[in-house]
């Protein structure tokens, strides 16, 4: 796929080029401009550091979708061992906007279960851009009933704008088949890591987003519309949608606030695009420790605790209007 850059990435790339002209001169006249290629590389990196360390929620909303960003079948090819992916919800067909099966993580066998975007139009059509139909969360929830059957840690990695709204949808029950899951998974007494890898898109993500523990990686976004969604129904104009991204509070250290986030992963500097094999290694590592943390808690304090995280959510608090107080104090 050719390189994509995003429209905040405009000084990087000048001085790559700026970088790439040295290093043709250098070869073309034969002269020694080491210092200088390696003075400039070292610029390159304190730009995009500098540039990624300020970045806006609309900005993260852009990395998250970078067509280049690792998906799930990247994550599962670097991170895990002996896959064996499983089809069909034996109801309907095999979506696949949800892929999964059994693997082995760091030697512990798990159900590993994603969302899966497409990289060119063949393979957006074939997952239909990562929005699953009906039959994807079904399939999710036959599989890890699998896993609770086995015993088998379940692990959930989201990239998905959302549950897919059309007709097609409708006439196969997709606000019902994930409300089944969400039931669901609060039932399954084996250990759930969540992590949100690039999109969180509303439904379409809380359908394979209950567990013990949700990670988010550190530009990834996870929110109740898109920002171009929320900016048409609040300012009839899809152009706010910075300005929309800006109040849903939809960033990573935004849901560690909020509570509907438990952990950080660091991304590389530029981004997980930037350096797929790094994010893969930190994601894995940070899995397994929160695996390993949740492993040891009984079946019984295990559901209980994840009940309890889900059912702190949505917290509000109640205020009387001042003109309500005097006529109560009257």
């Amino acid at each position: 796929m050719p390189a994509y850059t995003l429209p905040f990435e405009k000084p990087i790339i000048e001085l790559e080029a700026k970088l790439k002209e040295l290093s043709q001169f250098s070869k073309n006249q034969n002269i020694d401009v080491s210092q200088e290629i390696e003075r400039m590389k070292k610029r390159i990196e304190e730009t995009r550091a500098q540039i990624y360390s300020e970045l806006t929620p609309w900005q993260k909303v852009q990395v998250a979708r970078h067509p280049l960003r690792p998906y799930t079948r990247d994550y599962i090819k670097t991170m895990c061992t002996d896959f064996v992916e499983l089809h069909g919800d034996r109801l309907h067909r095999d979506d696949r906007a949800i892929i999964g099966g059994f693997a082995k993580l760091d030697g512990r066998n798990v159900m590993v279960i994603g969302t899966q975007k497409g990289r060119d139009t063949k393979s957006n059509l074939e997952c239909n851009f990562g929005c699953a139909y009906p039959e994807g969360y079904r399939k999710a929830l036959r599989l890890m009933k699998l896993a609770a059957k086995f015993k088998v840690p379940i692990i959930t990695l989201i990239d998905t704008p959302g549950a897919y709204p059309g007709i097609e949808s409708e006439e196969r029950h997709i606000a019902e088949a994930i409300a089944v899951n969400l039931r669901e998974m609060f039932t399954f007494e084996v250990p759930m890591i969540i992590t949100i890898i690039g999109e969180g898109g509303s439904g379409g993500a809380l359908g394979i987003g209950v567990g013990d523990r949700v990670l988010v990686l550190e530009y990834a976004y996870y929110s109740v519309i898109s920002p171009e969604g929320c900016a048409a129904i609040l300012w009839k104009n899809r152009a706010y949608a910075d300005k929309a991204a800006d109040a849903l509070k939809l960033s990573s250290k935004d849901l560690i606030a909020a509570g509907f986030a438990d952990e950080i992963v660091k991304e590389p500097v530029g981004g997980a695009h930037n350096n797929p094999e790094e994010i893969a290694a930190t994601l894995r590592k940070q899995i397994v420790k929160n695996l390993d943390e949740v492993a040891k808690l009984k079946p019984e304090t295990l559901l209980k605790k994840r009940y309890e995280k889900f059912r702190a959510m949505g917290r509000f608090a109640e205020e009387t209007p001042a003109d309500e107080q005097a006529a109560a104090g009257a």
